[in-house]
């Protein structure tokens, strides 16, 4: 794994440093649940490695899946609860063993203060966060759902940067607050087109489909 310096190479010596000084590395299990909606935020957390995927869930028990993070990111929705010192509106759950860096909330807002180098690094994740929420809009609103099985396969492909993704049909389904019927349905008639190669657990994407 890459050291917080170089996975954070654009920051001030003295910001690296005090990173160093205040912050917490945590290693996490794939399934274990970092941030729980409703839970009282005391740390802004960012990626060392892994993947880390944010999540609503209702008081039904049903969640919607909102984006992925990995190495070198953080979320902008802890970052914006605990600027504020709000509860968590997200849930945030590791995909895979994660290694993840854990900043009290006292430290980032006195870096805001401080170094030019985390303000840019705290507004670029609002930017990336926005857009990537303005296209789960797009896709709740204007897509049929084949349309957001094929953009939420080739988003995780991209990822995690494999053709091959690990996840069961009932996980998509979750995700995409479907069924898992309806899900393998749409999986099936992609592999008959030749997009997708689906085995037990992983689904294989298709040079054919990336080229869509």
């Amino acid at each position: 794994m890459k050291s917080i310096k170089d996975i954070f190479s654009s920051f001030d010596k003295q910001l690296l440093t005090s990173i160093e000084q205040h912050g917490q590395v945590k290693e996490v299990k794939a399934g274990d649940v970092i941030m729980r909606k409703g839970q009282q935020i005391k740390h802004v957390v960012l990626v060392l490695n892994g993947t880390v995927k944010i999540y609503r869930n209702d008081d039904e028990g049903g969640e919607y899946f909102l984006y992925n993070l990995s190495t070198g990111q953080a979320c902008a929705v802890s970052m914006a609860c605990a600027t504020r010192h709000d509860s968590s509106e997200i849930t945030a759950l590791a995909e895979e063993d994660s290694t993840l860096l854990y900043i009290p909330i006292a430290m980032m807002e006195q870096w805001m203060a401080e170094y030019k180098n985390w303000n840019e690094f705290v507004i670029e994740t609002y930017r990336n966060r926005f857009e990537e929420l303005l296209t789960v809009i797009d896709q709740v609103a204007f897509r049929s759902m084949d349309e957001r099985l094929e953009f939420y396969l080739k988003r995780q492909s991209k990822n995690a940067s494999l053709r091959t993704i690990n996840i069961s049909h009932q996980q998509i389904a979750t995700d995409l607050n479907s069924t898992r019927e309806v899900i393998s349905r749409l999986l099936k008639k992609m592999e008959q087109r030749g997009w997708v190669k689906l085995n037990r657990n992983y689904i294989e994407l298709e040079q054919k489909m990336l080229q869509v």
